[in-house]
């Protein structure tokens, strides 16, 4: 019987393990304290215990599974309490998607109370632990192993992986796997959990995963639900955000736009030399064809080919005048007796005349008291109604402005790259030159010596911890400063803390930045060091916002270190705002003149721009006055003209060109006068490019009004009166034609809603037609008091000194210039054989220029518009080097919305039983496309954040029994109970008065290791319009200029769309020089754009009018005419002005200057000459219109008889 007995009882373990292990536990109860307020469990050997009845709420809470029959665990009501401890953190993060946290709970409630334990717990060290209260000897369990099914573990962590954690732009799993979410797996994180190094688990848990019996034990492998199903009738699937499974196919970006291309190279290209040469061969084809018929007719062999032959196709203006002509011509002599009648009583009435203009000009100009300069660069590019602007406004009043922002980023350039080696194993980790102990040391110094600046302000001493960014206040006062020596707590001790003995070095500052890239939001590494990776603000430091020039993610590789603080901002307030701007000022000098040969820094503060922006402007100042000045020189020689040595004091003009001058500039104050007076604000670029627009209208007109007085002889019997009148009567119409031209295109161009080109075209428009009525009034009179100087041989400037009399009187007489126009120049350029070359070249450059018009680049980059000796353009170059992260983006949902509904809630959030085109989805949705989307996170979502919050199986939302009032988590007392009830009811989102009633609670609330869901929760728009803004203003512009061409050229149509063809060749022209030179379209680069389009008036519409009033026979004689007379006032009243000006500012500090001033400018210039002296007399010969008949008449009656009819055919 004996030997049976032992028989017997193996074959019941064989035939019934099922038994022995099913009802039978490892531990039971919580015996010694392992650390801090953490305790180890007993070790227990025996069947499960009846559960007492005060856990039978909590076991209904965590684990509903267990609770049937007489509740018999392995675990008492304090366990179960631990339990609901430990769980807070992941309950936080991971209830959002109810099946993950649910396999999450299976996990757990197993470990702790599960009747069946011995199945896969195995106990493998253990401790005696004698109770102080009952001084009974116990065991605590210090070490177990779990058997955890790898199919178990595989579901768990597939339900889990794609939960959002809303408040931090990051998976859940990054915040509770010990690592980025992307390094996390399975195992990793269950092991993570079990680890006591995490500073949650108590003791060491190893978990052995496998499908399969291991050792004699049965892993538990419970049945888990996928992230895809229901828990229960009350919840639903998760939401697509957290659970991939649950959506449709993933959203993909819109494909590239396909390049247009012929024969594999671009379509413009091929387009415009296929037009390019089909015009050429018909060009060519008729010239030749008309060459060889009047060749064969009309011309003899001994005959040379020329325009002027009795038969020529030039020669086609005869017959009777057409029914406009008259009209034409009435208007022309009512312009010229008009402004006869006016020059003259400006003579003779010097006194008066100048007098009131003075009068006029200071009464104007004395609105500079109230001048008012803009140079917020958001005032200057956005429109005050744009988009942009009234959602940054909406912003700005519910919210607040956003932070404003003080970053430096620093690199040691002089440190080598070092590498860790982790102790007792694993790879080696390099390290970047900024990652090495002593550099990090002094950017501590550093950033704490930051910390310490003072500022005055009002008799007032302003720190940083006045103005800073503190989100925790006032339970927590600490400046949010994103650094990662914040990863350290900011501290030095922290930053040496070391674990190793006297051979190696266990865990040290490596261990724990490698850990804290991974999990910022971290309270404690999982390394022997137990330091936290939050920010002493409370927040954590995203690693891609503290590190730069780091490959991938691989942020230990950082070439940067980036420090940022965000100060507040201030909306209206200015006191406020100003004493922010005081520290800023302090923060930049100390930067400045912060000395370590270690580091080298670059920086920007909030008001740094625009401080660089006025300084660029004072430092500009002495190139922009040497530039006038040149300019000023020339014309006021120019203007003169010299005889001989003997006269040179007496024929000079200096004195009138400096009035010109003062005229010119007296009416860019006057406008701007006027518009202070209606407090319209200036801006950078009206004060710099103004000046320049009108100095070019103002020098031509004084050029042509008095050149063309210097070859004018005085009819007999004329007095000086009569003779200038008639000289204002003949060239003023062309004055008034290219001036009124240019007022009503910038008036029309001020209909755009840009700021800075809307500003730029009313001032500039008045400032043009201001300079036009001072230079028919007030100009005219000081040429007339000039002329009787020059008659009664006084000195110029010292008029009071009479010169030596040399028997020489004032004649008329033609310039070098205008003899080399009318003799050499003029015949050249309308020869035969040069025209159609002249076109062919011009025809070719436009076909080129309308080739690249859309690659001209858009925007403007941030640099440019900087001194070329300021810091920030160290610093903008430093952005584009080493930063992987730009701006917060905010989306805004403005009042109104239903937040207390279910379907108000479902059009918003992000979670379970929001809609999969919710607003937070959708931007989600954007972020998995941050190629092209530029998004490079998941949306951080209050609302979601609140639906955690406010879950009873959460302590983050707990009230006092007795008041009702908000209970933190942090505090412990046994008053404080859950908001809502463990009820089916309790366990939805809060609706209708509950979402009002607990929000400001979840407002109110700050995060703390009990409650990670409390809130810290911490833009320009012109490119998006700029080609429409554009094609808007330029069309405007030339639409006017072509309405007023039209009436004051005296309804010559076709001579109208000549001339603003011509314009129109020289605008796109300069969108193919705009691409040669590189220069960008922006708002700075469209204000020249359409300047150019008015300086293009000048060189155009002179030439233009002079054609069209000429009487000679021929187009082409009509044309020599136009460029003999005109050319040489116009080459030197603009072009030789303004190159010398132009040239001095390719000397500007300011790349703004050189690039959209410079070169803008010298291109408008040269291609305004060109076109204006070379192609349009060309254009004119081919195409020109014919003789106005009517005029022809009316200019041979009214000399008929005089000298003056002689020198109609020069």
């Amino acid at each position: 019987m004996r030997a049976r007995g032992p028989a017997l009882g193996l074959l019941l373990l064989l035939f019934w393990p099922a038994q022995v292990f099913s009802q039978s536990c490892v531990w039971y109860g919580e015996c010694g304290i392992a650390s801090g307020d953490k305790r180890y469990n007993c070790k227990y050997s025996g069947p499960p215990k009846p559960l007492p009845k005060d856990g039978y709420d909590l076991v209904q809470e965590l684990c509903p599974g267990f609770f049937f029959d007489n509740v018999s665990l392995c675990c008492d009501a304090q366990q179960l309490r631990t339990l609901k401890d430990n769980l807070q953190l992941p309950l936080q993060f991971l209830s959002r998607c109810p099946s993950c946290f649910y396999n999450l709970l299976n996990l757990f409630c197993e470990l702790t109370c599960s009747p069946q334990q011995s199945q896969f717990l195995n106990i493998t060290a253990t401790e005696d632990y004698v109770d102080p209260v009952t001084n009974q000897t116990r065991t605590n369990v210090k070490e177990l192993q779990y058997y955890v099914g790898q199919s178990f573990a595989n579901a768990m962590y597939n339900a889990c992986r794609d939960v959002e954690a809303p408040s931090s732009n990051d998976k859940a799993l990054g915040l509770l796997c010990g690592k980025d979410a992307a390094a996390c797996n399975a195992t990793n994180w269950i092991e993570y959990m079990f680890n006591k190094d995490n500073g949650q688990a108590p003791f060491t848990i190893t978990p052995i995963f496998s499908d399969l019996p291991v050792h004699g034990m049965e892993p538990m492998n419970n049945a888990t639900k996928g992230c895809d199903e229901s828990v229960d009738e009350a919840t639903g699937p998760c939401s697509c955000q957290d659970c991939s499974a649950t959506c449709g196919p993933k959203p993909q970006p819109p494909p590239p736009p396909t390049p247009w291309r012929l024969f594999g190279l671009d379509a413009m290209y091929i387009i415009m030399w296929i037009t390019y040469m089909a015009f050429l061969l018909v060009f060519f084809g008729a010239f030749f064809a008309v060459w060889c018929y009047r060749k064969r007719y009309f011309v003899s062999e001994y005959t040379p080919i020329d325009s002027n032959i009795a038969f020529s196709v030039n020669a086609s203006d005869k017959g009777e005048a057409s029914c406009c002509d008259p009209l034409g011509a009435a208007f022309e002599g009512c312009l010229r007796r008009l402004f006869m009648q006016w020059g003259s009583f400006c003579v003779r009435n010097p006194g008066c005349v100048i007098f009131f203009s003075v009068v006029f000009i200071t009464a104007c100009s004395s609105g500079l008291v109230f001048v008012q300069v803009t140079t917020n660069p958001v005032d200057l590019w956005s429109a005050p109604g744009s988009q942009a602007r009234l959602e940054k406004e909406y912003f700005d009043q519910h919210f607040g402005p956003f932070f404003r922002t003080e970053q430096l980023i620093v690199r040691a350039p002089l440190t080598k790259k070092h590498t860790y080696e982790p102790y007792p194993s694993g790879a080696d980790v390099p390290f970047g030159p900024p990652l090495d102990i002593d550099i990090l040391h002094q950017v501590l110094d550093l950033q704490t010596a930051i910390e310490n600046i003072t500022a005055s302000y009002n008799n007032e001493t302003v720190t940083l911890q006045d103005i800073c960014l503190a989100p925790l206040s006032p339970y927590n006062k600490n400046c949010t400063i994103l650094s990662v020596l914040n990863y350290f707590q900011n501290s030095h001790s922290v930053l040496d803390h070391k674990i190793g003995d006297d051979f190696f070095v266990y865990a040290d500052y490596h261990t724990h930045f490698l850990y804290c890239v991974r999990a910022p939001a971290s309270l404690n590494d999982t390394s022997l060091l137990h330091d936290p990776c939050l920010g002493t603000f409370g927040g954590p430091v995203f690693p891609w916002l503290v590190l730069g020039g780091y490959d991938d993610q691989n942020y230990n590789n950082a070439t940067a270190l980036v420090i940022t603080f965000p100060v507040s901002n201030y909306y209206n307030d200015s006191e406020k705002l100003q004493r922010a701007q005081a520290w800023e000022k302090e923060f930049i000098n100390f930067v400045k003149n912060y000395k370590n040969p270690n580091l080298t820094i670059s920086f920007s503060a909030e008001r740094s721009i625009e401080d660089e922006l006025n300084r660029e402007s004072n430092s500009d100042i002495f190139t922009v006055v040497i530039s006038y000045g040149i300019m000023f020189l020339y014309i006021s020689l120019a203007l003169g003209h010299i005889k001989s040595c003997r006269r040179l004091l007496v024929d000079s003009k200096v004195s009138l060109g400096i009035a010109g001058i003062l005229i010119v500039l007296s009416s860019v104050t006057c406008s701007l006068g006027i518009f202070s007076y209606v407090g319209i604000p200036l801006t950078l670029i009206v004060i710099e490019v103004i000046p320049f627009l009108v100095l070019a209208v103002g020098v031509d007109n004084i050029f042509i009004l008095v050149q063309t007085y210097q070859r004018d002889e005085r009819l007999q019997g004329e007095t000086l009166d009569q003779q200038l009148g008639r000289v204002l009567g003949e060239v003023a119409p062309s004055m008034f034609l290219s001036s009124f031209s240019e007022t009503v295109a910038f008036f029309l161009g001020a209909l755009s809603t840009m700021p800075a080109v809307h500003t730029f075209s009313l001032f500039a428009g008045l400032a043009v037609f201001i300079d036009f009525l001072l230079q028919i009034t007030c100009f005219v009179s000081l040429l007339g008091l000039d002329i009787k100087r020059q008659e009664k041989n006084r000195l110029d400037i010292l008029c009071c000194i009479r010169g030596a009399e040399d028997g020489t009187s004032v004649q008329a007489s033609e310039s070098y210039l205008f003899r080399f126009f009318k003799n050499s120049y003029s015949p050249l350029l309308l020869k035969e054989w040069m025209r159609p070359i002249v076109v062919a070249v011009f025809v070719g450059v436009l076909s080129f220029s309308i080739a690249v018009l859309n690659k001209v680049e858009i925007g403007l980059d941030q640099y440019l518009s900087m001194p070329d000796d300021s810091y920030v353009v160290d610093y903008f170059k430093s952005i584009s080097q080493y930063l992987h992260a730009g701006p917060p983006v905010y989306f805004v949902l403005e009042e109104g919305h239903d937040y207390t509904s279910p379907k108000g809630q479902n059009m918003v959030c992000g979670g379970m039983g929001c809609n999969n085109d919710s607003l937070v989805q959708q931007i989600f949705n954007a972020a998995q496309l941050d190629n092209y989307t530029r998004i490079g996170f998941a949306p951080s979502s209050w609302i979601d954040d609140y639906f955690d919050w406010v879950k009873p199986l959460s302590t983050c939302c707990r009230v006092y029994n007795t008041t009702d009032q908000f209970c933190n988590a942090s505090v412990v007392d046994p008053a404080c109970v859950r908001c809502r009830p463990l009820t089916p009811e309790g366990k939805q989102r809060p609706q209708g008065g509950d979402f009002m009633r607990f929000l400001p609670m979840f407002l109110s609330d700050n995060p703390n290791p009990k409650c990670g869901k409390g809130v810290f929760y911490v833009f320009y728009e012109q490119y998006l319009t700029i080609i429409d803004d554009t094609i808007f203003n330029l069309g405007v512009s030339l639409g006017a200029v072509f309405l007023v061409a039209l009436v004051l050229l005296g309804c010559e149509l076709w001579s109208a769309v000549i001339m603003c063809a011509t314009i129109a060749m020289i605008l796109v022209n300069m969108f193919g020089v705009m691409w040669l030179w590189g220069i960008s379209l922006n708002a700075v680069s469209l204000v020249n754009l359409v300047m150019s389009c008015g300086i293009s008036v000048e060189f155009c519409s002179h030439i233009t009018r002079a054609f069209t009033v000429s009487t000679k026979g021929s187009r082409v004689a009509r044309a020599e005419e136009a460029l003999a007379h005109m050319g040489s006032s116009v080459f030197s009243g603009i072009t030789l002005t303004k190159f010398g000006g132009i040239v001095v500012l390719a000397f500007a500090k300011s790349q703004i200057f050189q690039i959209f001033y410079f070169r803008m400018y010298l291109a408008m210039v040269l291609l305004g000459a060109t076109h204006g002296l070379v192609f349009l007399p060309v254009l004119l010969s081919y195409i020109g219109p014919s003789i106005n008949k009517a005029k022809s008449c009316a200019t041979e009656d009214r000399y008929k008889g005089t000298e003056r009819e002689r020198l109609l055919n020069f």
